[in-house]
């Protein structure tokens, strides 16, 4: 039977290639979406399915809301009756220099966290009883480099990161042995939010980044996807682990 992956945050970014990247391997995707000006994209991913021979389906849904969570869980298990993975990958940031600390106010911190933290701990309640059926199932979290080392598009992002690695940890306890719980933390890639957000600071990031990192190379989304479908798919003896996308920069032993 065809399996089932459950994207958040799928129309656009690292998500998006997720979600290509299962359909490419024979998987049915229920991907869900923020913004209206994403439900192009969300379509144009359920015919790229169709062209595949697999199905999507896209519903705009906002992973603050625990009953919009449970929607997207209940959508997969009527439409296809399993969910075999779940990828949580919608995020919100702002950018603000670390050292403006006036700059950033509490609904910055209280919406941050809600996206970033709390949005992957409630898709990950309301996809648990359908991972956990059968063989079992597999989450893996999208993090960042920066909840490593506390940098990023602002404090609150980092924070709020650091602390979605920390609830990778605890989920993977609870989950384990039917659901495997992972993280990945990508440092800067090409095509994601801070592309989108302001080109220059990208650019000078980019610029950076290659002269840093001993692989000398910015990631592509789709490189992203890739290691996310394995840590889905394969991975058999890894849970609650955080692993770093970074081209090696960690090497350098700081930010």
């Amino acid at each position: 039977m065809t399996k089932t992956a459950v994207i958040t945050g799928g129309a656009s970014g690292i998500g998006r290639a997720c979600a290509q990247h299962f359909m490419r391997e024979g998987w049915n995707v229920v991907l869900s979406f923020f913004l209206d000006s994403e439900k192009v994209a969300a379509d144009a991913l359920e015919q790229e399915a169709a062209r595949l021979g697999v199905q999507a389906v896209a519903l705009k849904s906002d992973v603050t809301k625990d009953e919009d969570c449970r929607e997207l869980a209940a959508l997969a298990t009527m439409t296809f009756g399993r969910i075999d993975a779940l990828v949580s990958c919608a995020g919100t940031t702002r950018m603000v220099p670390h050292a403006d600390l006036d700059a950033l106010t509490m609904d910055d911190f209280m919406l941050t966290t809600a996206v970033n933290t709390v949005g992957p701990f409630q898709i990950v309640r309301a996809c648990a009883d359908a991972l956990k059926a059968g063989d079992g199932g597999s989450v893996v979290i999208v993090s960042s480099y920066g909840a490593i080392w506390g940098t990023g598009s602002s404090i609150a992002y980092a924070a709020s990161k650091g602390a979605t690695n920390t609830l990778t940890m605890s989920l993977a306890r609870v989950l384990a042995p039917k659901v495997r719980v992972n993280a990945v933390c990508p440092a800067l890639i090409a095509g994601g939010f801070v592309e989108r957000m302001n080109k220059q600071v990208f650019d000078a990031r980019v610029e950076l980044q290659e002269a840093r990192a001993p692989l000398q190379l910015v990631g592509q989304p789709e490189d992203v996807a890739a290691d996310v479908y394995w840590l889905s798919t394969g991975a058999r003896l890894m849970t609650g682990t955080v692993l770093s996308l970074d081209s090696g920069l960690h090497l350098n032993g700081d930010s």
